[in-house]
Order: C-alpha cells, then sequence, then structure tokens
C-alpha cells in the first residue's frame, strides 16, 4: 500500500467499500440542530446514562497495567463470557478455546471475513435489512455480498458465510428458535459458516430472544457457528469496546491465530471491567427499566404522530413509517428538531422507514414527545 491510500493496482481502497451513510443525514442534523429548544438526535444509538459504578471501580483498580495482554484473553474474562451465557441464555457445552475477547463487536464484524479467510470469488449473505458493516466486512475480503431473507433465493449458490443478526438491527425483530434451527441445518448440509450478531439479546420488549448456541438451536453442537456479543448496549460500555466472540472451537482457534499476528489484543483494564460487568445482572435490569420507559413514552408519541411502529419487539429501537420515503419522514421530523436514521441506510427493503433510537436522555425524550404531540 502506498502512502495515497492506493494499492497495487492503482485502486483507492475507499472504492472498494460502499459509501458512508451517516454523511447523507448531515444537512438533517443542521436543520434539527437549528430548532429553538436545540436537537434531539435519536438517529444513533449510542450510550448517554453513566457506565455502571461497579464496572468503574474495576477498570480503576486494574489501572497499573504495564504488560502487553495476551490476544487470547484472560481465562477469567473468557471464563465470565460463558458464565453470562450460560446464566442468562442457557448456552452449555462451551469450553474456554471457545470463546475469545475482542476490541469491540464492530471491529470484530467487519474483518470477520477476511480473517476467516473469505475473498475474491466468495459469496457471504446478510439479512435484507442489516447493519451496514456486515456489507463492509465482505467487500474488505474481495467477496460478493447479497442480503437476502430467503435462502431459496440464492438458488444453487452456496455462501461462504451467512450472517444472522436477531434481535435485528435496524427493525428489532426477533427470529423464533424454530428458524434459527433451520438456518443452521441449511448451512451445516453445505459447509457455509453461519455467524450470529446477537449485540442485542439483552435488550428485549416483548418474548425472549434466543442464541444460536442454544442447545434447541444447535442440538447442543457449535460446529460452523460463531456468536458475537457486546457489552456497549446492556452495559453502556460503548467507549470501553468490550466484546467477545464465541462457538466452533476450529473457527475461534483460526480466528485468534490471525489476531495473534495483527497484535489485536483487548486492553487488561478492559478485561477486567469486562468481567465485572458480566458477573453484574442488577445493573442490567436497572438499565432495561430505564429503557423500557423511554421507549414505551415515545412508542405512543410517534404512533400519536401518525407513524406505525412495525416490529421492534427488541433491540433500542422503534421502526417506524409514515408510508412514505424515508426521506420525507426525516425532513418532517427534522422541522421539529428531530433527527432520526433513515430506513434506506440499511438496505432498499427501508426505503419507507425510519429507526428512532431511545437511548437519548430522560429529557431530550420527554422533549420529543412534546414536539411529536404539535
Amino acid at each position: 500500500m502506498d502512502p495515497r491510500g492506493r494499492g497495487a493496482t492503482g485502486t483507492r481502497v475507499s472504492a472498494r467499500l460502499p459509501d458512508f451513510p451517516w454523511d447523507r443525514l448531515t444537512e438533517y442534523a443542521e436543520r434539527a440542530r437549528a430548532h429553538s429548544g436545540g436537537i434531539v438526535d435519536l438517529s444513533v444509538g449510542t450510550p448517554v446514562d453513566p457506565t455502571p459504578q461497579v464496572v468503574q471501580e474495576a477498570l480503576a483498580a486494574a489501572a497499573d497495567s504495564p504488560g502487553y495482554p495476551m490476544t487470547v484473553g484472560r481465562v477469567e474474562t473468557r471464563q465470565a463470557a460463558l458464565d453470562w451465557l450460560a446464566r442468562r441464555f442457557g448456552v452449555t457445552g462451551l469450553e474456554l478455546d471457545q470463546v475469545l475477547p475482542v476490541i469491540g463487536s464492530k471491529e470484530l464484524i467487519g474483518s470477520l471475513a477476511v480473517h476467516l479467510g473469505v475473498g475474491p470469488g466468495d459469496l457471504v449473505v446478510h439479512p435484507e435489512l442489516a447493519y451496514p458493516t456486515y456489507e463492509v466486512g465482505a467487500a474488505l475480503a474481495g467477496a460478493r455480498s447479497v442480503a437476502t431473507d430467503s435462502l431459496t433465493a440464492l438458488g444453487p449458490e452456496v455462501p461462504r458465510l451467512l450472517w444472522l443478526n436477531s434481535p435485528a438491527n435496524p427493525t428489532g425483530r426477533v427470529l423464533p428458535v424454530e428458524h434459527l434451527r433451520k438456518v443452521v441445518e441449511w448451512c451445516r448440509d453445505r459447509g457455509t459458516v453461519l455467524v450470529s450478531d446477537e449485540c442485542y439479546l439483552e435488550c428485549a420488549w416483548e418474548g425472549r430472544p434466543t442464541s444460536v448456541l442454544h442447545p434447541d438451536v444447535c442440538g447442543g453442537s457449535h460446529e460452523g457457528l460463531l456468536a458475537v456479543h457486546s457489552l456497549s448496549k446492556r452495559s453502556n460500555l460503548a467507549g470501553y469496546r468490550c466484546g467477545f466472540v464465541a462457538g466452533d472451537r476450529e473457527l475461534v482457534g483460526e480466528l485468534l491465530a490471525v489476531r495473534k499476528n495483527l497484535g489485536l489484543q483487548m486492553p487488561g483494564p478492559q478485561q477486567r471491567a469486562m468481567v465485572a460487568a458480566l458477573d453484574d445482572d442488577a445493573h442490567v435490569a436497572e438499565q432495561h427499566g430505564r429503557y423500557a420507559e423511554r421507549r414505551a413514552m415515545l412508542r405512543t408519541a410517534l404512533e400519536g404522530a401518525g407513524l406505525r411502529i412495525d416490529h421492534s419487539e427488541a433491540s433500542l429501537y422503534l421502526w417506524a413509517t409514515g408510508g412514505e420515503d424515508c426521506w420525507e419522514t426525516v425532513a418532517r421530523l427534522a422541522d421539529r428538531g428531530i433527527l432520526v436514521a433513515p430506513g434506506a441506510f440499511y438496505g432498499a427493503a427501508g426505503h419507507e422507514h425510519v429507526r428512532v433510537a431511545f437511548t437519548a436522555t430522560d429529557e431530550r425524550i420527554a422533549t420529543a414527545v412534546a414536539r411529536l404531540a404539535d
């Protein structure tokens, strides 16, 4: 790579990637910011509430950390992840060499295809409405990506890698156990690696999501399966960059080997903070209660303003539609000082929806509710 950002062929690296969608929202952010009462930014699901005290204390106690951390992670960190999966979601049968701490789940999602050897000529499949980083990861690997919720639509093509996302971003949809089991069987029959993005597993409001690693889904075998988890949402740890991946022993080992060579190591203090966060359920229940109240208020206000809420049974978003082009809805809300994300960011099927995050403070949520009632 030369210093001008060009590869050996002279093609800019950025040309391989889809356009960064959030740049298109700038003018609407400025419009919302011009509102007399200031902007209510509901476009990005970033936590705004305090990081739990138990986690802050663990981080402070581990601040003296002069040596390099190990890429594989501390034993205590990996064990805490396994204990959490078992305690909260009934995932059993995993051992320490089947879990790996990562520096935030987005970094893993974006690099996973490359790290697993996916490349030109390979196919990566992701949901029809999806977190854009799945497509970015395929593009970085030089692979082709297809957005579809119908495996039969692929015909005889066999994906090298298939992404699931339940609870889903942006829709909040939760896939039932029966559906998850069928996808696992389909992938195993074809030798396709199945990666399940489960970062919103503890952010459920209607029903209870199930991990792809649960025995009811995988039949007690984790062969060909990986599950990605994040502490950013459940524990207000977005700034700590704490996540982990668990599942198939050989796949986790392959990721570990690559990450060792790249020096991708979660800092030691964060690993200790991660243990504290995973071991403590009280702060999760408290935060869940905060979000439930904000969600209920915002949903009622959006529906009162003429928007319909689809799916949204989990995650930190409401998937809303006014039956019009999503950019028209974005503009109308921006005129009220409310910024939301257009559904088109997540795929063509989202062109009539907007994603509304309820991660703002109580005061900002109340302000949005009042503006929607005008």
